[in-house]
């Protein structure tokens, strides 16, 4: 089985469609550890990588007013149990264009790996990118993974970035996005991510409401056991008039685990307004026993409510 097979097989065990790479409507990039395996580009749609020195360097435009039907779909992974992969990527969708995104980084028998990515994504006026990225780390916990984004989205443009990892053990995540979006621009944040045995989870987003009648949302929804932390930082700033913001953090612990939350809000103009919640704890004691009556054992019930908070 050669690399590309191996990495499609660990790609359809992480909930991945594997049809994907034979389709010739579908835009993808697929590569393992430094390598690139599989690459196409659609019309309207220009999907450029490049195998480097220190990594690979890619880069993804889709073309203005150009509305794609089908995610574009992005696989990367180390299938070694050691090794490093280093991304840079450089997305920019132009003027009224639209697109979807979907990546998977699969590291399934990881005990030493890192993993980098580093990105910088413009949204063009009245453009429109979700990007969603679900990570599968194995069971091993040797994964060191560290996505950074830099988001610029312009005049009525809209964002929505959606990063989940709550399969295998997370090792250590280390997660730095940053947003600036213009007037009348939308965006939203959402992380999910359990954390297990000696896991240990940093999440720093920050956006900035550049822009009258801008608005943002982050939202962190996290849980942990054993031993694992986590420390979550979400900072968003009302620097225009009508900019509407907030920051709403949960997570849930238990055994010996630690978390904490760094909600943090500015305002510079009178006429924006800016809001947070944060809440850290155990399991719902009456979620657990209404569970319970039903004949679920306390392993099980938690286990539905954790998931429920995550999903």
């Amino acid at each position: 089985m050669n690399a590309l097979d191996q990495l499609m097989q660990a790609f359809g065990a992480a909930g991945g469609d594997r049809a994907v790479l034979a389709d010739s409507a579908t835009a993808h990039l697929v590569a393992d550890g430094h390598t690139i395996l599989s690459a196409r580009q659609v019309e309207g749609v220009e999907v450029e990588a490049h195998e480097t020195a220190a990594g690979i360097s890619a880069k993804v435009r889709v073309r203005q007013g150009v509305r794609l039907k089908n995610p574009v779909h992005l696989c990367f992974g180390v299938l070694h149990k050691k090794g490093s992969q280093h991304i840079s990527m450089d997305v920019r969708l132009e003027k009224n264009s639209a697109a979807s995104f979907v990546a998977h980084c699969i590291f399934p028998d990881a005990e030493q790996v890192i993993h980098a990515m580093d990105a910088k994504v413009v949204i063009e006026d009245g453009a429109e990118l979700r990007y969603a990225e679900t990570h599968f780390h194995g069971i091993h916990g040797g994964v060191e993974a560290s996505p950074k984004a830099v988001v610029s989205i312009g005049k009525n443009g809209r964002y929505f970035g959606d990063f989940t990892l709550i399969t295998g053990r997370v090792g250590r995540l280390a997660i730095d996005y940053t947003v600036e979006a213009g007037e009348n621009a939308v965006t939203e944040l959402t992380a999910r991510v359990f954390g297990h045995g000696s896991d240990s989870i940093k999440i720093t987003e920050k956006v900035t409401l550049a822009g009258e009648q801008a608005r943002g949302l982050i939202k962190t929804r996290v849980a942990l056991e054993d031993e694992a932390s986590a420390e979550i930082t979400g900072i968003t700033e009302g620097n225009a008039a009508g900019a509407r913001g907030h920051v709403d953090c949960m997570e849930i612990v238990k055994d010996q685990a630690v978390a904490s939350a760094i909600p943090i809000v500015r305002v510079t103009n009178p006429l924006a307004k800016v809001t947070h919640e944060a809440a850290i704890g155990s399991v719902d004691k009456r979620q657990l026993e209404t569970l319970m009556v039903h004949g679920l054992t306390p392993e099980e019930a938690v286990d539905i409510i954790v998931r429920g908070i995550l999903s």
